[in-house]
């Protein structure tokens, strides 16, 4: 399907905003408000490029509701998350940079890179599933192994006895991530649940031979897989 040439770095970030928030929230649709946040932009500035959008067919808004993206704006979308993901995970293995890093370095890139460039670099890498993240990385046409997959729990839904494995990180904030490297908390990492609720808002978990608090708001961004 052929994109209008008007698929700027501007267009990318909106469509690719878009799809991460309906995603997030089971379809419905995107608020202004949300967008607005999410961009670091003024409600009045998400306004006039929804109209954008809309006039280009990538994205249909309706009133009061919010904004959802068409089959070409789906596309496109995934277009730059493929590259994102294949990006950081590059950065990740080849030249060592560390999970906190990457997103920012990728940012910078997805919108430079052709796509024969990403897919030399997905061959490069082996086909990988995942981003340095656990997220699942796109394939070329669009989806992705994980589409037909249970959903994994979070750490904080795990009881007493659990053992898991973390798989996936949904908050990619750096001092989050840098918070999870110094807990030892890192993906692959596998331990078990001693206490669920601890008391104050913490459950407690045991990495190998040690155990660690860990707030339940932090554990909620983790999911994790149960062997």
């Amino acid at each position: 399907m052929p994109f209008p040439t008007m698929a700027s770095l501007t267009v990318e970030n909106y469509v690719k905003t878009i799809h991460g928030i309906t995603t997030s929230q089971e379809g419905r649709p995107a608020t202004t408000g949300q967008l607005a946040a999410a961009l670091g932009v003024s409600p009045g500035t998400v306004t006039s490029m929804i109209k954008t959008l809309d006039a280009a067919r990538l994205a249909t808004h309706r009133p009061y509701e919010g904004v959802s993206l068409t089959k070409a704006g789906r596309i496109l979308a995934l277009r730059v998350i493929r590259r994102h993901r294949l990006l950081e995970l590059f950065l990740h293995r080849t030249l060592d940079m560390s999970w906190d890093e990457v997103h920012d370095e990728a940012e910078h890139m997805e919108h430079a890179v052709s796509d024969l460039l990403v897919d030399r670099i997905d061959a490069f890498l082996g086909r990988p599933l995942v981003d340095p993240h656990g997220d699942p990385i796109p394939r070329a046409d669009g989806g992705h192994e994980s589409d037909s997959a249970e959903p994994e729990p979070t750490l904080a839904a795990c009881a007493a006895g659990d053992r898991f494995r973390l798989t996936r990180v949904l908050d990619q904030s750096a001092g989050f991530l840098r918070y999870l490297t110094d807990s030892g908390l890192v993906l692959g990492t596998e331990g078990s649940v001693e206490r669920n609720p601890d008391g104050a808002g913490l459950m407690r978990i045991r990495l190998g031979g040690r155990s660690l608090a860990l707030a339940l708001e932090a554990a909620e961004k983790l999911l994790v897989a149960l062997p």
